[in-house]
């Protein structure tokens, strides 16, 4: 398999932004990873893209350039981003281009997201019985999860303490104020037993990352990151997912989250153990303690332990979202597996400043997830 590098990493900052259009947050990621790989717009031959909410990332050429290259529309939820990178990475590898793009981008409105079911292939009772509310499930998911296997609800509030943290580390972060434990466990009540400030909201933001073969690397002089492996994959039978919220008669229902994962793992000829820091889909807590487990970091219960221990902080045994995450960032639901692969990025150059992980990390990880199913995993090394 023909060997990719990310030569370019650009954001535009995250949260709200009155008066700037989603597009112009999109337009300024792509100028920041274009200047970062050192090229300009004619020099990239293929690219990808998408946005739930903010128009058609092909139009895009009419602010970067009018140069005729192939630029497809991708629209995959929250692994949008994500998606859209397994899609350059690939024209590289099929040898369609030496340069690609991947961007994605949102502006959402205030207020949690409020899908049609019609348009996910589901009946209208569906939406009347209130199941189309996204912050029902993840509750419903993560209390079932914790009576399982253990979880506290201190352990909720930890995971976000530590995104908060984080996020006032990274200047394009939204959330840039700490908060304590406390005041996150003792906020108001969203969907039990998920509080105000373990969520993250809609937001808004730009990611954009430009990949390249070997070739085109050398002929840059850049010193690349890899891209190791990158997988993509939807639900199975039996999962238990957004909008589709069923155990299939086990109490071990299948993760998409697993199989994308296990798969990126696979490809790159590596395990989770070898991974010095990761990035993990945090849509709210539960989200990142249950996906620690799913993408194989550890064994299903363990993450109480983890997180008392401060194993997953930016100095420990494996730094999990280290920018601050979804619960930091918001959610641009087309930027947020960009963004993820940013961080990596950043943190593998040694560039990341106040959060940067000691130790000088060689390998990291992004996962994202997204309804009503889906996920890309990437592994990244230098």
């Amino acid at each position: 398999m023909s060997e990719v590098n990310v030569i370019g990493a650009g954001l535009s900052k995250f949260g709200r932004q009155p008066g700037i259009t989603g597009r112009h947050m999109a337009v300024t990621a792509i100028d920041t990873a274009l200047r970062d790989a050192g090229i300009t717009w004619p020099d990239v031959q293929i690219a990808f893209g998408g946005s739930d909410g903010s128009g058609l990332a092909d139009t895009l050429v009419a602010e970067l350039g009018f140069t005729g290259i192939p630029f497809t529309n991708v629209k995959n939820g929250c692994a949008t981003g994500g998606s859209a990178l397994v899609s350059a990475v690939n024209a590289i590898r099929a040898g369609a281009a030496d340069i690609a793009l991947a961007v994605g981008f949102d502006k959402h409105p205030r207020g949690a997201f409020d899908p049609l079911p019609a348009e996910w292939g589901l009946p209208e009772g569906y939406g009347e019985a209130g199941l189309m509310v996204t912050t029902q499930f993840f509750g419903s998911k993560i209390a079932r999860y914790m009576d399982l296997h253990g979880i506290t609800v201190d352990t909720l509030a930890k995971v976000a303490e530590k995104a908060y943290r984080n996020g006032s580390r990274n200047p394009n972060a939204w959330r840039q104020d700490p908060m304590s434990a406390e005041q996150i466990r003792n906020a108001d009540m969203v969907n039990d037993p998920l509080t105000r400030y373990m969520f993250c909201s809609p937001g808004e933001g730009g990611a954009a990352i430009v990949v390249a073969s070997e070739a085109a690397t050398r002929r840059l002089g850049i010193s690349p990151v890899r891209v190791r492996a990158i997988s993509h994959r939807t639900r199975r039978f039996g999962s238990f997912e957004v909008f589709s919220p069923a155990v299939q008669g086990t109490n071990d229902p299948v993760s998409v989250s697993s199989d994308a994962a296990a798969a990126a793992f696979e490809q790159a000829g590596i395990a989770p153990g070898d991974v010095d820091v990761a990035q993990l889909q945090d849509t709210e807590s539960g989200a990142e303690i249950m996906h620690m487990a799913e993408c194989g970091f550890c064994d299903d219960g363990d993450q109480e332990k983890w997180i008392a221990e401060g194993l997953t902080e930016i100095d420990g045994r494996l730094p999990v979202n280290t920018d601050g995450g979804c619960i930091a960032n918001g959610e641009p639901i087309g930027a947020s597996g960009l963004r993820q692969v940013h961080e990596i990025v950043t943190q593998l150059r040694g560039s990341a400043g106040a959060r940067q992980v000691p130790g000088d990390p060689k390998v990291g990880f992004t996962h994202v997830y997204g309804a009503p199913g889906i996920s890309a995993c990437t592994v990244l090394t230098v």
